[in-house]
């Protein structure tokens, strides 16, 4: 019984050491799933960041160049105030006057420039400094030329004259 006890025991050792056998190999595959699965996810992250750089990338190109078109149409759009202003923007030139304001408008130009705010160098350019008792705070009291937005952003400043408290 002894030889039987001594295989025995030789088959449970046999046994055991294939069993932690397959549980290391088994460890050291779960360790490369593992390593795997998050440099995949890793990458996946990277990709989604990189399309929302190239949209975000693509929409500001965009953003430019529409900006950079209507910029040049600034001298126009200031010719045409001055033309009605002076009262010469009528009949058939008026109708194409209306229609290169509205296409403008509807590209997403803004005039701006307001006479009685406040002075902001942000969106004003002071071409004319004067003090006065009847203002409290610096204040725009003259536009001198209007400004122009796209999407709030400014692409030409409003050309004003400034009148500060005496």
């Amino acid at each position: 019984m002894s030889e039987e006890n001594l295989a025995a025991s030789d088959s449970e050792k046999q046994l055991s050491d294939a069993v932690d056998e397959a549980l290391s190999e088994a460890t050291e595959v779960g360790d490369e799933v593992a390593s795997l699965t998050a440099d995949l996810q890793r990458l996946q992250a990277e990709y989604a960041n990189y399309r929302k750089r190239v949209d975000r990338d693509r929409a500001s190109a965009a953003d430019y160049s529409v900006a950079a078109v209507l910029s040049e149409f600034l001298p126009v759009l200031d010719d045409l105030d001055r033309a009605e202003q002076h009262g010469e923007l009528t009949g058939g030139f008026k109708a194409v006057a209306d229609r290169i304001t509205a296409i403008t408008n509807k590209l997403g130009l803004e005039k701006f420039g307001d006479v009685g705010v406040a002075f902001d160098p942000a969106i004003h350019e002071a071409l004319v400094h004067n003090t006065s008792a009847d203002v409290s705070e610096t204040t725009a009291t003259e536009i001198l030329q209007p400004g122009y937005k796209y999407k709030e952003r400014v692409i030409r400043a409003a050309r004003v004259a400034v009148t500060d408290p005496a």
